[in-house]
């Protein structure tokens, strides 16, 4: 297994190879030769992206390992008899908590009765801490929350199947109940009314230089994904090994729906996606390229006074990103340039970041294929944290049901803030 810094060696000899082949790429050469160079760009840097991701899976392993390993740590703390377990504890002076009580309550089959005492003690205990869906209301039912320690790895996994509900892209607001959110908009970049004061003069108050000021609303919209079945020999497997699992399948699934309806949503009914809700800042001239020229006109569409905010980027596909990695500026030099995962340094388009979101439109015919602008005017609201649960009835018996339900909304609070390319 190659270490992390072979990884990122590797992948920076890959980008030198790419770059070579198209720089191979002359006025004179010939058609068939222009397109083995082509090919052989993309076949490296389908390369480079396989690298890039074991490098970001790597990482995450590592990461991983790390907190098993301090969760380990502090599991044999709290079991020593000294040491600083809660008065909830078995006759061998072991603590139990919620997770290992869930943990049994699995390899239980559901079945309550079939518990330790002290473990159905925690886990009644702890189940009254949490929300409850109304499905999940009976205890003898079955309606037990899966452990808190999950969650973490379940936003994480959200994370990770798009960008629209990571806080660091957009601005995130967490609120604990879902009632409607008003607030004021205001877009006063294009007033420029002053007048030349006289000494002595009355000040004009005809209203004419009046800030205009609008009004957009946050709502809370739900979604689920639908049970997720789980088999009686998954439920025998260990409870860290369940966790994560579990919290990556539902993970995807809210990902993905939270992604796409904050990417895409239509606004009616459900949230004002980014793309939706984005004013046109060009056209391009093709229905499946975009030109160097053309992504400098989409930069110039967005006021200078969005435009430099801290918070710009480009937004596109992994396709629409394949393209534009073959495209050079006026000085010959690739508008794209690669980062370092494993130093945390995220790739560039034209000097500025980029986020990759599959929820968007490939280059076809009237695709709003790139967004650029300031997505801090971009807000996500989100009623409090995404909800797991398990059950187990005759329909799911001997395994369970699991799951998983989210509130949120989004809404771009000016639409001159963030601009689309589409193609013709």
């Amino acid at each position: 297994m190659k270490t992390l810094a072979q990884l990122q060696d590797e992948r920076g000899q890959l980008v030198t190879q790419a770059r070579s082949a198209l720089d191979d790429i002359k006025s004179n050469t010939d058609e068939a030769r222009s397109i083995e160079l082509n090919e052989r760009h993309d076949k490296i840097m389908t390369e480079f992206d396989a690298i890039d991701k074991t490098i970001e899976r790597e990482q995450k392993i590592a990461d991983i390992e790390a907190r098993v390993a301090a969760a380990a740590e502090a599991d044999a703390r709290a079991k020593r008899p000294n040491g600083n377990g809660s008065a909830d504890a078995g006759d061998n002076g072991e603590q139990i908590t919620y997770r290992s009580a869930f943990a049994e309550y699995l390899s239980c089959e559901g079945q309550v009765g079939a518990m330790s005492p002290e473990a159905r003690a925690v886990l009644s205990a702890g189940f009254q801490k949490v929300e409850q869906r109304a499905q999940t209301t009976a205890v003898a039912a079955g309606g037990y929350t899966i452990p808190e320690e999950m969650m973490p790895n379940l936003v994480r996994s959200m994370l990770a199947w798009g960008p629209m509900y990571d806080p660091g892209v957009t601005t995130e607001m967490v609120t604990s109940g879902g009632n409607s959110m008003p607030f004021p908009t205001v877009n006063d970049t294009a007033n420029a009314t002053n007048v030349a004061h006289t000494e002595g003069t009355a000040l004009t108050d005809d209203g004419g230089a009046d800030v205009t000021f609008g009004e957009k609303q946050l709502d809370a919209y739900a979604f689920n994904t639908e049970w997720l079945r789980v088999s009686k020999e998954l439920a025998d497997d260990s409870a860290f090994a369940m966790e994560v699992l579990l919290a990556s399948l539902l993970g995807e699934r809210l990902g993905r729906t939270a992604n796409l309806q904050l990417t895409t949503g239509s606004g009616s009914g459900a949230p004002n996606g980014i793309v939706t809700a984005s004013s046109l800042g060009n056209t391009a001239a093709a229905v499946a390229a975009v030109t160097y020229d053309e992504i400098i006109d989409l930069e110039h569409s967005v006021d200078p006074a969005y435009r430099d905010s801290p918070s710009v980027r480009f937004m596109f596909n992994d396709s629409t990103l394949k393209a534009v990695r073959k495209l050079k500026d006026g000085q010959g030099n690739y508008l794209w340039q690669a980062g370092n995962v494993q130093a945390g340094i995220p790739g560039q388009l034209n000097g500025r970041p980029y986020s990759i979101n599959q929820a968007m439109a490939s280059l076809a015919t009237g695709n709003k294929v790139m967004l650029f602008g300031d997505f801090s005017k971009y807000f996500v609201r989100k009623v409090g944290a995404p909800l797991i649960g398990a059950i187990q009835d005759k329909d799911f018996w001997p395994g369970f049901g699991v799951a998983g339900y989210i509130r949120f909304d989004g809404e771009l609070s000016d639409t001159a803030a963030v601009k689309h390319l589409i193609t013709a």
